[in-house]
């Protein structure tokens, strides 16, 4: 893995090659990031949060960069806390939270996977330079609470633990009722009085919300969550010890999260909220429940970027075209075109394939990514759209999104492409896109000229 020097480096000598150049002349495939999209959905969430006075921890597993963590932290003096998907995303982002500490900022890094033992020890480095509550973790299962203990041997201070819960989505964690599995909470709560443990609240991360359709939906999915992990707070309070801090529950996924943002100020009815959102955030906001004082925080990630699948879920009202919405799109050649009868319906060949775009399924169409607007379908019918219809290793098929492959084949309108053009293809999961590249060629829509001309480099953090 590269030193951050090493990473510096490359960054300086990308920036050299690429800054002011347009991306038409950046080698391709290449992920472009917008910046003024990704500020404005950043800045949305945080205003968002703060409005229903609830805590934020963004999780940084999208996106891997130094810069656009910084953006969904945000300014001011408030804590700082992150979700990570692998150590190196923690490694690399190192130096931004040795910032925040100099500046004062309590800095929290939840670890966001049942902790491996493998990785204690790369862990343990970390977190000594860090110190103290800089690190925390999630627990399922009563023999993680070994690489737990050998935390705090190899460090001399307790990491966090969240107890994972499932509240639906069935990915990882436990009932509710269920959280004391083999002694888990018993064993946790007697580690976090012998000091070397803190218990800091439970964890939940609930998907269900990417099958909505709707804000209510969303919005009730969220209700949902808060609800199981109040249930789990009910069933198990006999075992939790009496915390420093309030016991936190954090709750969340992209689309549930971004629902808050419906609806300004103090949440209610009369504002967009559902009556079930509203009655869990009443739950919660009386602070404590069967003794145990409680506080609500919310997670989220892919948020700060969107991508289709995210947009299929419509759980913002408001939102506008999705190249106006998704940050982040592939720029890819056109290098062949069959208009003239070759298939069953015009299509073009495109230079990307899943290993560049990844092969993630969309439930609101049928194919694997959607290419930008481009002057020519404007002529035909800008409501037309060309999309991924079938994809390989290293190339792609663009067609018309159709459901109707009866129809005439002479009404069916030729591809407006051409061979050495080059298209923006808007990712069906932003995540698994951005994993396929080691850095962005950013851009900056707000300004003049800005879509297309390469503003900065972000490097991505690499590897597990």
């Amino acid at each position: 893995m590269d030193t951050p020097e090493q990473i510096t480096a490359k960054k300086v000598k990308l920036e050299q090659l690429y800054v002011g150049k347009d991306i038409a002349d950046v080698p391709k495939p290449a992920i472009v990031l917008d910046i003024a999209k990704a500020r404005r959905h950043c800045s949305s969430m945080l205003a968002a949060t703060k409005a229903l006075g609830v805590a934020f921890r963004p999780h940084i597993k999208t996106h891997k960069t130094a810069e656009l963590t910084e953006m969904q932290i945000g300014d001011g003096i408030g804590n700082v806390k992150l979700v990570v998907s692998t150590v190196a995303e923690i490694e690399h982002i190192l130096p931004l939270l040795k910032r925040f500490q100099k500046e004062r900022r309590l800095v929290n890094v939840l670890y966001g996977l049942p902790l491996p033992p493998s990785q204690v020890d790369r862990i343990s480095l970390i977190a000594r330079e860090l110190g103290p509550e800089s690190i925390s973790f999630m627990l399922d299962h009563p023999s993680q609470l070994v690489p737990l203990r050998r935390f705090y041997d190899l460090t001399g201070f307790p990491g966090g633990a969240f107890i994972k819960v499932d509240t639906g989505y069935h990915r990882a964690g436990l009932p509710p009722n269920a959280l004391n599995k083999n002694g888990l909470l018993e064993k946790i709560t007697q580690l976090h009085l012998e000091g070397k443990a803190i218990l800091v609240g439970l964890y939940s991360h609930s998907s269900l919300s990417y099958r909505d359709t709707s804000p209510q939906e969303a919005m009730d999915n969220l209700a949902k969550e808060i609800r199981g992990c109040m249930d789990a707070v009910r069933y198990n309070h006999q075992y939790f010890p009496i915390l420093s801090d309030k016991f936190t529950i954090s709750v969340g996924a992209s689309p549930q999260v971004t629902s808050i943002q419906n609806f300004e100020g103090t949440i209610g009815l009369e504002n967009g909220a559902t009556e079930k959102l509203v009655n869990a955030i009443k739950e919660i906001s009386r602070g404590e429940t069967t003794g145990i004082q409680v506080s609500l925080e919310l997670h989220a990630g892919v948020y700060s970027v969107l991508d289709l699948q995210q947009l299929a879920t419509n759980s913002r009202s408001g939102m506008r075209r999705f190249d106006e919405e998704i940050a982040v799109s592939v720029v890819a050649e056109v290098v062949s075109v069959y208009n003239d009868g070759e298939r069953q319906s015009p299509e073009a060949l495109i230079a990307v394939g899943t290993l560049g775009l990844g092969r993630e399924p969309c439930p609101s169409y049928d194919g694997w990514g959607m290419v930008g607007p481009i002057s020519a379908l404007d002529q035909i019918n800008p409501e037309k759209k060309l999309v991924v219809k079938r994809i390989s290793q290293e190339h792609s098929i663009v067609s018309w999104e159709t459901d109707d492959l009866g129809t005439v084949r002479q009404n069916i309108p030729r591809i407006p492409l051409e061979v050495g053009q080059y298209v923006r293809i808007y990712p069906n999961h932003a995540c698994i896109t951005g994993a396929m590249y080691n850095w962005y060629f950013v851009t900056d829509s707000s300004q003049t000229g800005g879509a297309t001309r390469v503003v900065d480099i972000w490097m991505r953090a690499i590897g597990w």
